[in-house]
């Protein structure tokens, strides 16, 4: 029995070549975590921030200085790619701890999301793939976000913010997560 489909099967193994995939798609494919925190009682609100440029975002987040230039305008959700090998969950515990710096938050999930789409950006790309996990939790009342990692944190209302005020296609996630951008 022979396929010619080619599977999200990423492996050079010579006994499965024929149907998997032995390299990496020209357009790329990614693996994400985010997490939305709300405030207790109001998951409309959920926790964004505006990205601080001095902060070391290539560590934290995978984004190189252009990306931080070119989002930092808009709200962002405490998020970013998976490190080699590492796991979703773990992805979002490290995002609680080095970008929020709240590592004792509980998180629930994660809802798996699988996109294929022509970044805004740069139309003339063929499509990537993008596979996410997002993680939520509630923010304690007492304790106001701050962390070094944003110029600027807070909750925000996802019914009324705007597409426009968002960075890096995150209203998309907020959409998938069942919090669409009004």
């Amino acid at each position: 029995m022979s396929t010619d489909r080619k599977f999200c099967r990423f492996n050079r193994d010579p006994d499965t070549a024929a149907f998997s995939v032995t390299e990496i798609p020209s357009a790329g494919v990614c693996l994400s975590a985010f997490v939305l925190l709300s405030p207790q009682g109001r998951p409309q609100e959920v926790l964004m921030g505006r990205m601080n440029p001095e902060f070391a975002w290539d560590h934290i987040g995978a984004l190189d200085p252009k990306r931080v230039e070119v989002h930092g305008r808009g709200w962002m959700l405490p998020s970013s790619h998976l490190i080699f090998q590492e796991g979703p969950q773990e992805g979002a515990q490290r995002i609680l701890r080095e970008q929020l710096e709240a590592p004792y938050l509980q998180l629930s999930g994660p809802q798996v999301v699988s996109e294929v789409h022509t970044p805004r950006r740069f139309p003339e790309r063929p499509a990537h793939w993008d596979l996410e996990f997002i993680f939520r939790g509630e923010w304690p009342e007492a304790q106001p976000p701050k962390a070094p990692a944003w110029r600027e944190l807070k909750f925000v209302d996802t019914r009324t913010v705007g597409k426009q005020n968002i960075a890096r296609s995150h209203e998309d996630i907020l959409a998938s997560a069942g919090s669409p951008v009004g």
